[in-house]
């Protein structure tokens, strides 16, 4: 029993460590290569940055300036061994470091580097990032000039060193550079580790296997060879089959195959044959193609081609017949689908359509402190920069004014056909409505009134909020992605309780419930999404893991069952809110409709058949039920007392109704305390009609019901005193006022 439970222990903690070792290696090959700056949009999202790679080493050569061109080629190389003296009593040795501050400074002037990356050994490289920024700064005050805007704000960052150390010694390393001193080799490898994580990984994986002399963890030396490079090669193909590479541009760069071993459904092998095949053609136009060059047959290409981008690059730079799909994750067998869609989203998105100066809706997808990147409803991207979101003068930080997932109103600034996406623009001085969009027709003495312009865009703002919205990936019977007024307009032949599901206009963490309260009457719920990860646009498109309707909290899903899986767990759990609220809030309503008092018709038509009823029994205080159409989700109590009829509202909940602060659960209990209690004085505080009008806001009015009639007056009113006082009292909210 002790050596099955330390076999059993050693595996699981093997296993653990495994999976370790892995997430180390994920977390480093999975790094996006080095962007530019926020402010440099002028170069393709898809180039990599001119690097300056430095190297500190006290030996002979010492420290040494290495320049990648943004496809990591070697372009020149500068050794500078007294950047750093500590002694400055000694005179030679600061002649010579002013030379040598004096030649990295022609070094950068001549090849203007995007970014500098030094590497990280000792307290050494932080005297040297210093010395280099003073020289940048040099260069910025005396040769201003000489110095291209792409250098403007050029930072340095540090490197870690462990993986250029391993490449200087491979194998791999004399192949790629040859007669090149080692560390230049590792000065090479720092930068292109800052272009293209993955693929100088990828570079030391090859038959030598020198990347399991990375050491990822203090407790890797108790793994295998063998274990450490199965999880490597895991977690190489779960990286590279998700970035993908352009085998154009490796085509030019060989040290960009590397990672085509692990592209699904080839291998070492195969990865060799097609690269050879590549070089020797130089490029190819179309993913077809690669069928007679490299991919043999038609089981590989199937399993490969979706990760082999097409791009026109290196020597395909100059063709003009590509296909803008080679470049997708699109496979050729779907190209015929993702056309007929791109045809329906033009219809919708045409050049007449989407035009510079159209509103349109945005959801926030990422934000940076300078920009803000968002998609249209149609899938479109578009980007929204700091000085397009507001007229503020000061400096704002774009990331403490939005979240992700929230929906912007924009308007189009302009349109980057070549990089498909458009600039948005959200300042009310750019949000006008279309007749201030020709400033000719405009007196140029003219000054609009704020006020105006500001109510304007906000009834603008809700008008298109009205007619949008964000479709949900919510799988359930009673959910639909339709407006509320397609809501109402689904549930107009429905029986009354009737009820549906559909996304808010106030963006992806709320939900609306639409009831069908009577003909013509719904009431419309606002529903809170908690749980959710903003940072991820699949979180917010699904369910919330928690829903509060008003002050009713429904917990996440594992107070369901247990048992459910996560699409059954989803279906429970809307199942469980119509069980709770929705389900029983129906019950109240049709006990309402059906009980022996309640009246059809409007307000002032069922104070006409109180009145007839009370001419006919003078001696009783005549009262009535009715819906409230001006708030729905709420019943209208009028009685006449003496002369005048009398209103009081009464609020409709899934635990029963609510009048006058109290809850009743049946409606007889409700007559029986309003006939015992009628003279009681009103509260201090009278129930308003936001707290009785429990299925909707006050702003949102009910669309005109049918007006009922052709019933008779009911003879089942009761006997009682009455206060003359009383007949003062109207409505809750209004005491002392005489409704006529």
């Amino acid at each position: 029993m002790k050596k099955q439970a330390r076999v059993f222990l050693t595996a699981k903690a093997k296993a653990w460590l495994l999976e370790e070792y892995g997430k180390q290696l994920w977390n480093r090959a999975s790094v996006a290569p080095y962007q530019h700056k926020e402010k440099d949009d002028e170069l393709d999202e898809e180039t990599a940055p001119k690097v300056m790679a430095c190297c500190w080493d006290p030996g002979n050569p010492a420290t040494t300036f290495v320049m990648l061109d943004s496809l990591g080629e070697v372009m020149d190389v500068l050794h500078a061994s007294s950047l750093i003296i500590w002694s400055r009593n000694n005179q030679k040795q600061q002649k010579q470091k002013k030379i040598d501050q004096e030649r990295v400074r022609e070094f950068m002037t001549e090849h203007q580097p995007h970014v500098v990356v030094l590497g990280a050994v000792n307290l050494a490289c932080r005297r040297l990032k210093e010395e280099i920024y003073e020289i940048i700064f040099k260069m910025m005050e005396e040769n201003p000039r000489d110095v291209s805007q792409k250098m403007d704000g050029i930072r340095i960052v540090y490197g870690d060193e462990s993986l250029p150390r391993i490449y200087e010694h491979s194998r791999i390393s004399s192949d790629q550079l040859p007669g090149q001193l080692g560390i230049v080799k590792r000065a090479v490898a720092l930068g292109r580790f800052l272009q293209n994580p993955l693929a100088m990984i990828a570079t030391l994986c090859g038959p030598g296997k020198e990347i399991l002399s990375w050491k990822l963890g203090s407790l890797g030396y108790l793994l295998t060879p063998d274990e450490k490079y199965e999880m490597v090669e895991q977690v190489m193909v779960d990286v590279t089959n998700q970035v993908g590479i352009d085998i154009n541009l490796a085509a030019a760069h060989d040290w960009l195959f590397a990672p085509l071993q692990f592209v699904s459904g080839l291998g070492p092998s195969k990865a060799g044959h097609l690269q050879r095949a590549l070089i020797r053609i130089g490029a190819v136009t179309c993913r077809k193609k690669l069928i007679e060059h490299g991919l043999g047959t038609m089981s590989v290409f199937r399993s490969a081609v979706g990760f082999l981008r097409v791009r026109c690059c290196g020597m395909a730079s100059a063709s003009s017949n590509m296909d803008l799909l080679d470049d997708t994750r699109i496979h050729p067998e779907s190209y015929n689908l993702a056309k007929i869609l791109a045809k329906d989203v033009y219809k919708c998105e045409n050049g007449d359509t989407l035009a510079e100066g159209k509103i349109v809706q945005a959801t926030v997808r990422s934000i940076q402190s300078e920009r803000v990147f968002c998609v249209l409803d149609s899938g479109l991207d578009g980007i929204l920069f700091k000085d397009g979101f507001s007229d503020e003068r000061d400096e704002i930080d774009l990331t403490t004014k939005l979240q992700v997932g929230e929906i912007l109103i924009c308007k189009i600034k302009q349109i980057e056909k070549n990089r498909h996406r458009v600039v948005l623009t959200c300042k009310e001085i750019q949000s006008r409505s279309s007749k201030d969009q020709n400033p000719r027709s405009v007196d140029p003495y003219y000054c609009e009134d704020q006020s105006s312009l500001s109510q304007e865009q906000e009834k603008t703002q809700k008008e298109l909020a009205k007619k949008h919205v964000k479709p949900r990936m919510i799988v359930h019977p009673r959910f639909q992605n339709i407006t509320f007024e397609e809501a109402m307009e689904y549930l107009s032949d429905k029986a009354v309780g009737e009820s549906t599901f559909h996304p808010s206009s106030r963006g992806s963490s709320y939900l609306s419930l639409t009831i069908k309260i009577y003909d013509g009457v719904y009431a419309h719920k606002e529903i809170t999404e908690g749980g959710k990860d903003q940072k991820d646009a699949m979180s917010l498109l699904h369910l919330g893991k928690t829903l509060k309707i008003g002050d009713e909290n429904f917990e996440d899903l594992d107070e369901v069952g247990a048992l459910y899986r996560d699409f059954e767990s989803l279906y429970a759990y809307c199942g469980w809110v119509m069980d709770r609220y929705v389900d029983p809030l129906v019950t109240h309503l049709k006990a309402m409709l059906n009980y022996r008092k309640f009246r059809r018709g409007k307000k002032a038509e069922v104070d006409d058949l109180l009145r007839a009823e009370k001419s006919d029994y003078p001696m009783r205080i005549v009262y009535c039920f009715g819906i409230c159409h001006e708030h729905p989700g709420a019943f209208i109590l009028s009685y006449i007392r003496n002369t005048n009829p009398h209103h009081e509202y009464i609020g409709l909940y899934p635990k029963g109704f609510k009048f006058r602060k109290h809850t009743f659960d049946n409606i007889d209990r409700l007559v029986a305390y309003f006939q015992k209690h009628i003279n009681d004085p009103w509260p201090e505080k009278a129930l308003s009609i936001q707290s009785v009008a429990a299925m909707v806001p006050m702003r949102s009015p009910a669309v005109g019901a049918p007006t009922g009639g052709g019933w008779e007056s009911n003879t089942g009113g009761w006997r009682g005193q009455f206060n003359s006082s009383r007949d003062k009292t109207c409505t809750p909210s209004s005491r002392g006022k005489s409704t006529n």
